[in-house]
């Protein structure tokens, strides 16, 4: 599981060099498009969604929009954090990361997906009060309420973000510094180090692995329960409206979690799938968010039209 290396630790890293996503040179232009493409998307499509939220006052004292409104703002920053460095490996520019500047996106990487991982099942209890206990949803799940456990949420990511990174960046590494991934994530740099990573793994198996696992497993059994709930409503067009407004937050889990779940527990794999598997939830998730949500949430499409209408309307008055 560990590994112990002899290399002679007067050579210190202090940079390292991102291989990045393998890929056919001829690909280099067409990939760099894409992902420049989806970035750009990423951003405005999650930027709608916080200033429709922000700004329609049917939306932002609700606490399902609010954690929906913060999801968005998570999914802006993930995005900054790996997709510009992700592009770079497209363009002749240097893969060379500073010491200091991996070990701040590996930190970032793993506040902000934690951080991300706690909101989901924040988001399927919400939907679970307001479907089995919509006569105590008031009390058990109002504005006040949500923006505590949103900042539990945020506290607890900081704190396992902080824990990943010092524990992986307290270990030597004497080189080489080649990182055969396409961000400093925690699998890919301790393959460098000098040292034991026997507790390092540990850590990440059950800090990571457990975690996600647990907040999976949560979600499940909130769903199991919504799931139960819905199908006792009488009519079908409210079981329409339930189903649809809780398959959209299970297809994004789904799409999130399960990647998660494959490449960190699976400890010391080298597989070349992990860099693919990672693309999904790094990348395609933090696109999908918006573009579920906005397709199959009636209430957000409502938003959006009553905003462009008050715009069409100033416009017109002016």
């Amino acid at each position: 599981m560990g590994k112990t290396r002899n290399t002679s630790l007067d050579t210190v890293v202090t940079d390292f060099i991102l291989l990045g996503l393998s890929h056919p040179p001829r690909l280099r232009t067409l990939l760099f498009l894409v992902f420049f493409i989806i970035y750009i998307l990423t951003q405005l499509g999650n930027l709608l969604i916080l200033l429709t939220v922000w700004a329609d006052p049917k939306l932002h004292t609700r606490p399902m929009y609010i954690l929906l409104g913060v999801l968005s703002f998570l999914d802006m920053w993930l995005s900054s954090v790996i997709v510009p460095r992700l592009i770079l490996d497209f363009t002749p520019a240097s893969k060379r990361i500073p010491f200091g500047g991996c070990a701040a996106q590996l930190y970032f990487f793993h506040f902000l997906g934690s951080t991300q991982c706690f909101l989901y099942t924040l988001m399927a209890y919400d939907r679970y009060l307001a479907i089995c206990q919509p006569l105590r949803y008031p009390a058990l799940m109002n504005g006040r309420r949500c923006t505590i456990l949103v900042a539990g949420a945020w506290l607890a990511g900081s704190i396992h973000g902080s824990i990943q990174a010092t524990l992986t960046f307290r270990l030597p590494y004497c080189g080489p510094n080649q990182v055969d991934y396409f961000i400093c994530d925690i699998p890919a740099v301790l393959r460098l180090a000098c040292a034991d990573t026997t507790v390092n793994e540990l850590v990440t198996f059950v800090d990571i692995g457990v975690v996600a696992a647990s907040c999976f497993t949560l979600i499940l059994l909130s769903y199991a329960n919504i799931v139960h709930a819905i199908l006792q409503i009488r009519t079908a067009d409210g079981r329409r409206r339930a189903f649809s407004t809780c398959g959209s937050h299970l297809t994004v889990v789904t799409v999130y979690y399960v990647p998660c779940i494959f490449i960190y527990l699976r400890a010391g794999s080298k597989s070349p799938l992990d860099g693919a598997v990672a693309v999904f939830y790094t990348v395609v998730t933090p696109l999908l968010n918006p573009i579920i949500y906005t397709l199959r949430n009636q209430e957000v499409k409502s938003a959006l039209k009553r905003i462009a209408a008050g715009r069409g309307a100033g416009s017109e008055d002016k």
